[in-house]
């Protein structure tokens, strides 16, 4: 099976098993890592265009763990997330990461950030080389392995 192949089934996936553990991610922390994986996957080619901006914001709001926030505050904190990686990309990306690294205090939840990049990035039924270099980028800060989400 071809790596896309693999990742988009992965990315299919990935809504079932976090479902599973929604109640073992309550934490602000995992809040703002998760929106701020949303929006660095969403804007990785360095655009955000207007459809995948209203899929990712759908994603956040009516998936299965994410969706057990408040849908207004995460809804705000991606639309944020998007007009900083707008105004300033490099400088904002570097951000978003450290926000992201975070998330490494707690490994249950370090991978539950990686496993929603990769929804986001096969949201479109596509998870492209931009997407898979910032969700790999991730792995890296988290000290999770590739091979783990087969990337």
């Amino acid at each position: 099976m071809a790596l896309w192949d693999r990742l988009a089934e992965s990315a299919r996936t990935v809504r079932a098993r976090l479902g599973a553990k929604r109640n073992e991610f309550r934490s602000g922390a995992f809040r703002d890592a998760s929106i701020a994986m949303c929006a660095l996957v969403a804007a990785a080619d360095g655009t955000i265009d207007p459809a995948e901006r209203r899929r990712v914001a759908h994603l956040i709001e009516h998936d299965e763990v994410l969706g057990g926030f408040p849908a207004d505050e995460s809804r705000s904190r991606f639309e944020d997330w998007l007009d900083r990686l707008t105004a300033d990309f490099d400088l904002n990306r570097a951000e978003a990461l450290r926000e992201i690294a975070k998330a490494a205090r707690r490994p249950a939840e370090a991978r539950a950030v990686i496993r929603i990049g990769i929804a986001v990035g096969g949201a479109d039924g596509y998870f492209d080389a931009a997407e898979l270099v910032v969700v790999r980028e991730a792995c890296h800060l988290l000290d999770l392995p590739l091979h783990e989400f087969d990337l």
